[in-house]
This record gives C-alpha cells, sequence and structure tokens, in this order.
C-alpha cells in the first residue's frame, strides 16, 4: 500500500481546472460535512487551488470564499510547455524511439523543474490531493517531486469518448506506461503515474481499458445527497446574478415548447459557428431556441446569436437542475455528456457521426485509433 503525505495537522487539497471541477470539489465536500454531522471541525477545511492554465475564472474566487465551505481559495498560475522556450528541443523529440524517449525523460524532468516556481502552496504539507485533469503540469510537477496525490475525472465519463492516457502513448503503450508508472522516468496521465494513488471516475463499466487505479463515484449519487441548503450554497458560489437568472427562467415559464443548445469548444470559430447555426436550423421548428455556452468556448454567441435567449456562460449546466420551475423540450448538444440533465423531457447527444461533416473524423474519434 503507497503511503500518502500524512503530516500533523495536514488537510485536503483540490487543484481545479474548470467550472466543472469546482462544482464536483463542491458535491465532494458537501458530502464529508454531511457525513461528520455538520461538523466542518470535524474533518477539517478544505483548500481550493483555481488554475488558471485554460480557463478564466472571473470572480468565482471571491464567490466561493463567501461560502465559508474552503479554508482557502487560491489562484494558480499554471504554465504550459510553450511558456519555457527551452523545452522546444525536447519537446521536438529524436529520429527513433529511443531518440524519442530519451527527449520526453528530459522533457518531463525539466518541466516539473521549471513549473516549481509558479506552484503556490508546498503539497508536501497537505495529506490528501485531489487533481483534476493530471495531465496538465501539476501532474509533472507532483510526480517529479515523488508527491503522492488523487486524480479524478476531468469531465463526466470523458474517458469514454476519449481515452488520453492510451491515445497520447498509443504504440508501445505497456513500455511507456512501465516507465511511468513503475520507473517515473516520463509521465502518463489518468492514473499510470506513480505517484497517482488512485483515480475518481464516475462510471467503470463505460470505460473500455480501466486503469486497475480506477475507483468509482457516481457523480449522480453525490447529486442526490445534496440538502437543500447545499444547493443554495452551490448556487451562491456559481451563479453572478441569481435574480437575473431566475426572471429569465420566468420568462421562459410563458414560452410554450423550449429547445436549448449546449455549445462545445469545438474547431475553429468559423466552423463552429456554422455548426450551430446548422443545429439551430434543425431544430427551430420545434420550440423557441435557447443557448447555454460552454464556458470555454469563446465564440461571441450574443453577438452572433442575439436573437436567441442565452445562459450564462460560466454557469456549469447542472446548475439549472437546481431550478424546478425550468423545463425544456428538448436539450441538444454536440459532444457533452448530458445524461445528469433532469430538466428535460428529451436529451439528444449529435455525437461523431454528425461532426464528420466539420471536420476530419480522426481528431474526434481518438479512441477509434488506440
Amino acid at each position: 500500500m503507497k503511503k500518502r503525505n500524512h503530516r500533523p495537522g495536514t488537510s485536503r487539497i483540490y487543484v481545479c481546472h474548470t467550472y466543472y471541477h469546482v462544482y464536483v470539489t463542491f458535491l465532494k465536500e458537501l458530502k464529508l460535512l454531511r457525513e461528520a454531522g455538520g461538523s466542518a471541525e470535524a474533518i477539517g477545511k478544505a483548500d481550493l487551488v483555481l488554475s488558471r492554465l485554460s480557463n478564466d475564472f472571473e470572480d468565482l474566487k471571491s464567490r466561493v470564499e463567501s461560502t465559508g465551505l474552503f479554508r482557502r481559495v487560491i489562484e494558480f498560475d499554471e504554465k504550459r510547455d510553450d511558456f519555457f522556450p527551452e523545452l522546444a528541443r525536447w519537446r521536438k523529440g529524436g529520429k527513433s524511439f529511443l531518440g524519442n524517449l530519451y527527449c520526453r525523460i528530459r522533457f518531463t524532468r525539466r518541466y516539473a523543474q521549471l513549473e516549481a516556481p509558479y506552484v503556490p502552496v508546498d503539497f508536501g504539507e497537505y495529506g490528501d490531493i485531489y487533481v483534476y485533469c493530471d495531465s496538465d503540469p501539476i501532474g509533472y510537477y507532483l510526480n517529479q517531486n515523488r508527491i503522492y496525490y488523487h486524480a479524478l475525472e476531468d469531465g463526466l465519463n470523458c474517458l469514454k469518448n476519449f481515452d488520453a492516457a492510451r491515445y497520447d502513448n498509443r504504440g508501445h503503450f505497456q513500455l511507456k506506461m512501465f516507465l511511468s508508472r513503475y520507473l517515473n522516468l516520463i509521465f502518463v496521465q489518468n492514473g499510470y503515474g506513480k505517484y497517482c494513488l488512485d483515480m475518481e471516475v464516475n462510471d467503470i463499466s463505460a470505460i473500455r481499458y480501466p486503469c486497475p487505479r480506477y475507483i468509482e463515484q457516481s457523480r449522480q449519487e453525490l447529486v442526490d445527497g445534496l440538502t437543500d441548503r447545499d444547493k443554495e450554497l452551490i448556487l451562491q458560489a456559481f451563479i453572478r446574478d441569481k435574480e437575473g437568472l431566475e426572471r429569465q427562467i420566468q420568462m421562459s415559464g410563458k414560452v410554450g415548447d423550449k429547445i436549448l443548445i449546449l455549445t462545445d469548444p469545438l474547431c475553429t470559430l468559423d466552423v463552429r459557428e456554422r455548426i450551430f447555426r446548422d443545429i439551430i436550423d434543425r431544430y427551430k421548428n420545434e420550440g423557441t431556441i435557447f443557448i447555454k455556452p460552454h464556458p470555454r468556448d469563446h465564440l461571441d454567441y450574443r453577438k452572433l446569436f442575439s436573437e436567441y435567449p442565452q445562459f450564462d456562460a460560466t454557469v456549469p449546466m447542472e446548475m439549472l437542475n437546481f431550478f424546478p420551475g425550468l423545463r425544456f423540450k428538448k436539450v441538444v448538444a454536440v459532444l457533452t455528456e448530458i445524461k445528469a440533465i433532469q430538466f428535460a423531457d428529451e436529451v439528444v447527444r449529435l455525437g461523431e457521426d454528425f461532426m464528420d461533416a466539420y471536420e476530419d473524423p480522426l481528431i474526434h474519434r481518438q479512441n477509434e485509433q488506440i
């Protein structure tokens, strides 16, 4: 049994890269609090780290702090590998398998060293570290510094659709896994790092090639356990203008059949615009169209699709489950996993076949190439 980083007085810390990660962290911490009979002193408050690597959290930090659920909320100026020019030579690789392997070993070690000055906390001081998306720089840092951590699934059932560890390391996967999991010479994400204790996923049965370190925690089970007070706390953190959203929902109730389109950060911006215009054309005769932009979708929907009512992009779609007055005839998504949606009579995931018409199928059919 691998040991954790237990030290006297230590606690938990979560590293989040997206709004969804923060949402799941709330679910997990609220469950712990309920199990402790509502006593924060019994379990100690966790720290929450917001990485700015791929997401602009705007004022989420202050809103999360206002809930009092966490001891500290810390921002992390995590850096991509291309921020460090000296890594370019190692990222390029060699002219043979062994040459590539040598470059990858050097890249792994040096990347962790270069990232260190930007890490905002001493992770060695925490008993339990939870990391969403350990393929990001934090995964390299923790493994090269021999700090044990728990990984968590990046998105709901995301490994079912894209097993990044196997796709990124296709060709000699077993050897690469061995070099990562047992020797720590390179780093393979999603449960295959030497210092990854386990990886929490929503549904192991949905994953074609499960890692032995996967453990299952149903997201829906966490949601089902929420009290009304828990839901209010989550809304306090995630909804910038609750009164405005409630008015929007009230107004939507006066409309007949409603169709909600969930966007995805797909393709280039011009192709993305065409995708969602085509989707709207397909469903606009079935009801009034509403749009919910993805938090990381930078297409300007309010300008380009101004004729359609829209929800705040920064609000995870799961929040809409907490408003009993909201109901849609149909919710339509492209690649987003939508099984958690409870506010629609029907959910439609257009999927890979739909995307084939807009880009090279190899781009979105990664698991078929493993």
